[in-house]
């Protein structure tokens, strides 16, 4: 534990962040998973209306500095061309 009062206080705020973060974190692969079931199940109107949802929560994610851009980049689109090939 430190000493110095301003490192205290940055343990305490990089936990907050740390237990913000890992809950983002879960919603996300939460709905990832609610996506690719939908998928998996070949239910292309439930899959589009779970991808949406998945989309907002990726594209809030990077934004707030949750996960890198690139990373929400490759999982909408893996998911797009999944959807995109269960409906053609």
């Amino acid at each position: 534990m430190p000493n110095i009062k301003q490192q205290i206080k940055r343990v305490k705020t990089n936990e907050k962040a740390r237990q913000r973060n890992a809950h983002f974190k879960s919603m996300v692969r939460t709905q990832l998973k609610k996506v690719y079931l939908a998928i998996e199940a070949k239910d292309a109107i439930l899959a589009k209306d779970e991808y949406k949802k998945a989309v907002a929560l990726l594209d809030k994610a990077a934004g707030r500095g949750v996960f890198h851009r690139n990373k929400v980049a490759r999982h909408k689109s893996d998911l797009a061309r999944q959807i995109n090939e269960l409906s053609a």
